[in-house]
């Protein structure tokens, strides 16, 4: 018997990106690809993400970039919107929501992340 414990959500944000949702897709799901647009930059106490789950050109889940949280997942789902996309990321836990400054934490580096460095590297 497996025992699957169910997902809270944390939190949950949108934005659009100019690109279309593949090329947006192609780099959660590779964040290094291109090296010339460097985009994933973690701080010292975060590590990489693992995709856990993907559907092409629509959904990817990634595994926590937080050592002190690795149980929890981010959902990043993509969808056309206009000439580009609006990307949603997700973020859930298994465990006891955390409190709000650590969900004002998880807001800050996610948007950054996906929406200042990715957004910015788009422009490069």
């Amino acid at each position: 018997m497996t025992y699957r414990r169910t997902m809270q959500r944390v939190m949950s944000r949108n934005k659009t990106l100019a690109p279309p949702p593949h090329i947006v897709w192609a780099s959660l799901i590779d964040p290094h690809a291109d090296p010339t647009r460097r985009w994933l930059i973690l701080l010292h106490d975060e590590v990489e993400p693992r995709v856990l789950e993907s559907t092409k050109a629509e959904r990817v889940t990634w595994s926590s970039l937080w050592p002190d949280r690795p149980d929890d997942t981010i959902q990043l789902e993509v969808e056309p919107h206009r000439c580009g996309t609006r990307l949603r990321w997700t973020a859930y836990t298994p465990d006891v929501l955390p409190d709000d400054e650590c969900r004002r934490e998880i807001r800050y580096r996610l948007d950054k992340l996906l929406f200042g460095n990715l957004r910015d590297a788009y422009d490069q």
